[in-house]
């Protein structure tokens, strides 16, 4: 099973590239553009769970993969949040957060918690 949890870590650092935030104008946001400390936790977390996944650390890789998840839900509160601040200009709160929902989540978050999932998930089998 180390191929799947393989495949799910590529899905992981695969989908940190892919596009997460759509900002109207500006386009499409990666990791990479949120937030360059976000993406290079993500990238670390990942790296950690691939010295898991060679070591047959089955205990490490499952604690990897709930913090990457903890970790994207994080991002999107941050996101969220993030939004709602760079509209804090309006004198009216129904105009903040409707000026905030234009900021729409991408196909991206898919593939990220997928990954993560995957990694949870996923036996060990090599005894």
């Amino acid at each position: 099973m180390k191929n799947i949890q393989l495949l799910a870590l590529l899905l992981v650092v695969v989908g940190s590239f892919l596009p997460l935030v759509h900002v109207p104008i500006i386009g499409n946001w990666n990791y990479w553009k949120l937030d360059h400390s976000l993406a290079i936790i993500c990238w670390i977390l990942s790296a950690i769970a691939l010295f898991g996944i060679v070591n047959n650390q089955s205990k490490i890789v499952r604690v990897l993969g709930i913090t990457l998840i903890l970790f994207f839900i994080f991002t999107l509160a941050a996101v969220k949040m993030q939004s709602l601040q760079y509209f804090s200009f309006l004198p009216f709160k129904s105009w903040q957060e409707t000026f905030a929902g234009v900021v729409k989540l991408k196909w991206g978050w898919i593939v990220e918690f997928l990954g993560a999932f995957i990694l949870i998930f996923a036996k060990n089998n090599n005894k």
